[in-house]
């Protein structure tokens, strides 16, 4: 390509994707405005955007006109809604680094198991009590259980210095079925209520979401987006290969292992207070790349923000589907990323002429 034909393109480059991330945005704001406003108590989106402007002093818009309607959005609608969009833009993001670091399109936090062994961690905080770091516990143990089974699925499918296809995705299915047995297990230990919360564990459901919540959420969540934007560039350079990156100075261990504390980080965000969510690590980066290209610097902010809206929209789906009832999400999106899962495997296997 010609020198000015490259210059010229530059800037229709850059304005596609500040269009992208402009138009995600735009999207999450409204499915988070109509998502508060939808259920058994309807609020107008004129009088949430009020109710929002009133609380930080801005005499805009109308407020509520039911009487509950706000107590409704800041009791229960806003976390309820801001925890789907956190937990969300942090499975994605997960997804989007996983592809990336282990090279493979059907790595994600719950196919290969590390939504469930980071489930498995929080469930076994429930049922033994453990309160070590007071609000923080269930979060930590959770992380703990994420790095373990990210650290067993990066030792187990790699082979000659690669990752494999298959071995990938039987590790996860191996992994997911231990990791359904501990749950099991301490179903059998716990009381009634530990028994509750762990089928909200396997079943994935934002019913309950609160403030506090929140509060541990977003910090390990935002540490966990800014570690992956810092992660962005090594990980295009190891797109090239593991010679040629470490031939530009990229440490490849390192960033394997870097790049994998930070999945189990964010996995453990959305789990440990959501249960396990699948296959919107698989589906969100894939669609992205489809619109954005394979550069992680677009990649990445883009999944988290496209996770965002997904998970909010499909938690509406989830309150909104049957009157009176609020279905598991984690049941929702699998009916979406089941299919879509059955369709990659088939396009990696006529791209590579068989398994990798």
């Amino acid at each position: 390509m010609p020198a000015g034909t490259t210059a010229l393109a530059r800037p229709r480059i850059r304005a596609g994707r500040v269009g992208l991330l402009a138009g995600l945005g735009a999207a999450l704001g409204a499915a988070l405005v109509v998502a508060a406003g939808r259920g058994q108590l309807d609020v107008p989106p004129g009088e949430v955007l009020g109710s929002l402007f009133h609380r930080v002093g801005l005499d805009v818009g109308p407020l509520p006109s039911h009487p509950q309607g706000e107590a409704t959005l800041w009791q229960v609608r806003f976390p309820r809604v801001l925890t789907a969009a956190v937990a969300g833009a942090a499975l994605a993001t997960a997804g989007a680094l996983m592809q990336g670091v282990f090279g493979n399109p059907l790595a994600e936090p719950g196919v290969v198991g590390v939504s469930s062994g980071a489930a498995l961690g929080a469930a076994s905080v429930i049922v033994f009590g453990w309160t070590f770091l007071g609000t923080w516990s269930v979060a930590v143990a959770a992380f703990a259980g994420g790095l373990a089974t990210t650290l067993l699925v990066y030792l187990l499918s790699r082979d000659a210095g690669r990752t494999e296809t298959v071995t990938l995705v039987l590790t996860g299915i191996a992994l997911n079925a231990m990791t359904s047995a501990g749950l099991a297990f301490l179903m059998f230990l716990g009381d009634t209520q530990a028994r509750e919360e762990i089928v909200f564990w396997t079943l994935g459901s934002l019913n309950g979401s609160r403030w506090e919540h929140l509060a541990v959420m977003v910090p390990v969540a935002a540490v966990g987006l800014v570690a992956a934007l810092l992660l962005a560039r090594p990980l295009d350079l190891l797109a090239l290969g593991d010679r040629a990156a470490r031939h530009v100075g990229v440490d490849v261990e390192r960033l394997r292992l870097t790049t994998i504390v930070v999945v189990a980080l964010l996995t453990a965000a959305a789990v440990a207070f959501c249960g396990v969510i699948a296959f919107v690590g698989l589906v969100v980066p894939h669609l992205v790349r489809l619109a954005a290209g394979p550069g992680h610097r677009l990649l990445v902010p883009a999944s988290a923000l496209g996770g965002a809206v997904l998970l909010v929209l499909a938690d509406l789906w989830a309150r909104t589907a049957v009157e009176y009832a609020d279905l598991p999400i984690g049941m929702l999106t699998s009916l979406v990323g089941g299919p879509f899962f059955f369709w990659l495997i088939r396009r990696a296997r006529r791209t590579a002429g068989g398994w990798a």
